[in-house]
């Protein structure tokens, strides 16, 4: 048998492999929130670090809540008792139906000290960085799921010019949508008078096409994967244009 030896010599640990790391809470079916956030965040030198929790469709208020108590056990499977410069929940219909701040709360159990980042929290600070208070939204839902969220935007002090949705129900035929449709139909979805416009689900790959839907629609436009990822990314201290868009030139604010 070949004789193994041990080097004499001890390696140096860096603190880190890499210099910023994020934790993202992902729903099993999701085919578009780790491709999006890898795209943004990777050239940035921020590492994305994924668990998944379990998540049956349809789309509806009752599934989007039956997530609420795998949120802190999906949180703390991610490096466990490494520290995050922040860490997202990836699904911004159940993070309307659960109720944003049980989200918050759930996922901080998991992972305590570190901030939490919801589609929800983020495309809020994001419409407040572009002081927009006219707003349209296109969601990929039912009315059922996309009425809550239209409630929350009001709730929040925005006035809500457009509310449009596309009636579907899977999350996996939402991350097929055409891009070249989903910019046009984010266009037709944008009222003239709104001051942006908000196109919803992690599933929707409206992140890498936000420059379109903005020159399409007219006005500022944000998505909820793009939105989180601006969020993080200026919690890591990335001041620069990570992505397209106007968002991405605006710092994170309150």
């Amino acid at each position: 048998m070949t004789d193994v030896r041990i080097s004499p010599r001890a390696p140096r640990l860096d603190p880190r492999p890499v210099a910023h790391r994020v934790g993202l809470v992902a729903l099993s079916t999701d085919l578009t929130i780790e491709f999006d956030f890898a795209r943004i965040l990777a050239p940035a030198g921020i590492a994305v670090y994924v668990n998944r929790i379990p998540f049956a469709n349809p789309v509806t208020p009752e599934t989007l809540r039956a997530m609420a108590g795998d949120l802190a056990e999906g949180a703390a499977l991610i490096l466990p008792g490494e520290d995050l410069d922040a860490i997202v929940y990836g699904c911004t219909s159940a993070s309307v139906c659960i109720g944003d701040a049980e989200v918050r709360e759930q996922i901080a159990r998991g992972k305590p000290g570190c901030p939490v980042v919801t589609p929800v929290s983020a495309a809020l600070k994001g419409l407040r960085a572009m002081k927009a208070r006219r707003i349209s939204v296109l969601t990929p839902y039912t009315p059922e799921t996309t009425r809550p969220m239209a409630a929350m935007f009001e709730a929040e002090g925005f006035e809500l010019d457009r509310v449009t949705c596309l009636n579907m129900t899977d999350d996996r035929d939402m991350a097929r949508i055409a891009l070249d449709d989903l910019v046009g139909l984010a266009a037709a979805a944008a009222d003239p008078a709104s001051e942006a416009l908000f196109v919803s689900c992690t599933a929707v790959r409206a992140a890498g096409v936000i420059d379109r839907i903005e020159a399409a629609a007219g006005c500022p436009a944000l998505s909820s994967n793009y939105a989180a990822a601006w969020n993080v990314a200026r919690l890591c201290g990335v001041t620069g244009q990570a992505a397209p868009g106007h968002l991405m030139t605006l710092p994170l604010g309150t």
